[in-house]
């Protein structure tokens, strides 16, 4: 359970930081609010293939893909 709710942390977060700089952008660059939150999700699905992956390879139980502190 704890990587799943890693792993939904870290996907919603990505989303929310890519759409509020998209949001942001749009002044610069011609982009509508459904534009935005329709290209946000791109980001926010490899964080998805990410946070899966790590789960295999980095530290056990979580999205982490950094592998856990060796104990001392």
């Amino acid at each position: 359970m704890k990587f799943l709710t890693d792993l939904a942390e870290r996907t919603i977060s990505t989303y929310l930081e890519t759409l509020l700089g998209l949001l942001l952008a749009s002044s610069v660059v011609d982009l509508s609010a459904a534009k935005a939150a329709a290209v946000a999700a791109i980001p926010a699905g490899l964080a998805v293939i990410k946070g899966a992956l790590s789960g295999f390879l980095g530290k056990p139980a979580t999205a982490a893909a950094l592998p856990s502190k060796p104990s001392v």
